[in-house]
């Protein structure tokens, strides 16, 4: 992660609510270098005034650390913004009428790209068809992958752009298949529109109060020069920090890439919607178990090497065979050099939505980061969820138990692996506090936590993620409700107002409720988002 020369500029912002454990009352905030210099109460601000290059009046707004999202594709995301958006499609009907009317207002793209289509969620249940996707484009070269991204369906000339190497089956296309088609359709990408959909994404992750994003690059996901070409852009312009991880098990690779770790998606399996997450017992809608990618030797030896190298080792796993893969897998490396080594390199675990008791504990002893999604149970659980449909609801309702890591001590790191889903902070903190599934809950606090320092922690950084002297400025201001105390412990979300708590207060996010709005995100003390008309 590259650090750019911090201003050398002194800003003061006082009137405001400033969420800080240095002072839970305090109300106003000095800058100095990119760093926070002092929080405390307004009585004291003025002794900074005179010495300050600005002065921010937060009119009662509340400044928090901002957030770090551990988990994103940045040039699909941008994508996903700029190109053909199906996650808002009612039926297959609608979808089809969608593509026709975006392949009408592009007739200049040679591949038109699209996300989001959830056949789930539609009355009967069916994808597209090759032949109704020809007709929608008029026999272009389409790409439409599911909302989980780890299938498509795409047309007869995306098809032929590919070759002889991928099957010719109307089905959406999953496994090597995917992969094959995903490449040709990125391909057709010029780099400027891949540049562009980068500038796109981060924008959009400032204007949301994002600092840093965590992204999970790979061969099978974008390619080398999407990656390197992403981590120049951030690491030249102003905005969020981008952190790199690559999804190849070659720890030198990763190294001469830039990133900080060959992981992220490196799969150990796929996805649930798509029935390719590797499970146990089979699915409840189909006759199999899943796929798996990898298996425990391999695992071990990739972290092995890793941890040698210096990287970090990180893995995606969402079904519960493939978690329990991941677990031996590092197990071993454990035993090989030691757990010390194992804990003190910070490996990861992406997803890891189906967990056992056993599992969970296993994660807390080998010192893994769960990376997580809360924004999945918002869209997927539930009794009539697509968790339930593949799985029954039994199971479903064991999913993402982040009550149950916390307990055990299992580090979590937020994020939204957009574009399946939204980049939305204030979302996943709401959807981790309100799990559909109420012993799954976790305090505001701990969530908020999870998705500010906890991605931070996830890099190594101990230091950041939290509005105390030393700390890198960055930090986002909003415009909010009023703000409540909520114990750590309180699962059920009762709310307080008390000022005795000592606890610095966050917005009320109980569902219904509006949620806070960005109007200011710094960012090593840089400016990198100003709300139009403030």
């Amino acid at each position: 992660m590259s650090e750019r020369t911090a201003p050398a500029r002194t800003v003061l912002l006082r009137r405001g609510e400033i969420h800080s454990p240095a002072d839970p009352f305090a109300t106003a905030m000095v800058v100095e270098r990119g760093q926070v210099a002092w929080v405390g109460s307004e009585g004291a601000a003025d002794a900074f005034a005179d010495g300050a290059d600005e002065v921010i009046d937060l009119d009662g707004a509340l400044v928090t650390p901002a957030f770090t999202d551990a988990h994103v594709h940045t040039t699909a995301t941008g994508l996903a913004l700029t190109g053909l958006d199906l996650s808002g499609a009612v039926s297959l009907e609608d979808a089809l009428a969608r593509v026709q009317e975006f392949a009408a207002a592009r007739p200049h793209d040679r591949v038109l790209l699209g996300h989001g289509w959830d056949a789930a969620r539609w009355p009967g249940g069916r994808p597209p068809t090759r032949a109704e996707l020809d007709r929608a484009t008029g026999g272009r070269p389409l790409y439409l992958s599911r909302i989980d991204v780890h299938s498509a369906v795409v047309t007869t000339a995306l098809l032929d752009l590919v070759g002889g190497a991928v099957t010719r089956e109307d089905r959406p296309l999953t496994g090597d298949d995917h992969h094959a088609v995903r490449a040709a359709a990125l391909a057709a990408v010029t780099p400027a529109q891949r540049t562009e959909a980068q500038r796109a994404a981060l924008a959009r992750a400032a204007s949301l109060g994002i600092g840093t994003v965590h992204e999970c690059g790979g061969p099978e996901i974008s390619s080398e020069d999407d990656f390197t070409g992403l981590l120049r852009l951030a690491a030249g312009e102003d905005g969020p920090r981008v952190v790199g991880y690559w999804a190849e098990r070659d720890a030198a690779k990763a190294r001469e890439l830039g990133a900080i770790g060959a992981a992220g998606d490196l799969f150990a399996d796929g996805a649930l919607g798509s029935h390719t997450a590797c499970l146990h017992e089979p699915y409840a809608d189909a006759g199999h178990t899943g796929t798996a990618h990898l298996d425990a030797a391999a695992v071990a030896a990739h972290v092995v090497e890793c941890t040698e190298a210096g990287l970090q080792a990180g893995f995606h796993a969402i079904g519960d065979a493939a978690v329990s893969t991941v677990v031996e897998g590092v197990r071993a490396a454990a035993d090989k050099l030691g757990l010390s080594r194992i804990r003190a390199a910070r490996h990861r675990i992406e997803h890891a939505e189906m967990l056992t008791e056993e599992t969970i504990a296993a994660l807390a002893e080998l010192g893994l980061t769960a990376s997580v999604q809360p924004a999945f149970d918002a869209l997927w659980g539930g009794e009539d969820g697509m968790y339930a449909r593949r799985l029954g609801p039994e199971r479903a309702r064991t999913l993402n138990p982040f009550a149950a890591l916390l307990r055990a001590g299992v580090p979590l790191a937020l994020g939204s692996d957009s574009p399946v889903t939204p980049l939305d902070p204030w979302g996943a903190v709401r959807a981790a506090a309100f799990h559909r599934t109420p012993e799954h809950r976790v305090s505001v606090r701990a969530a908020f936590t999870a998705h500010t320092r906890g991605g931070w922690r996830a890099i190594g950084r101990d230091d950041a993620g939290v509005l105390v002297p030393g700390a890198p400025a960055d930090y986002a201001v909003w415009r909010t409700g009023e703000l409540v105390v909520q114990a750590p412990d309180d699962r059920v979300a009762r709310w307080s107002t008390d000022p005795r708590s000592g606890t610095p207060g966050l917005p009320d996010l109980t569902p219904g409720r509006d949620l806070p709005v960005c109007l200011r995100t710094v960012v090593g003390g840089r400016t990198v988002y100003v709300r139009p008309g403030e």
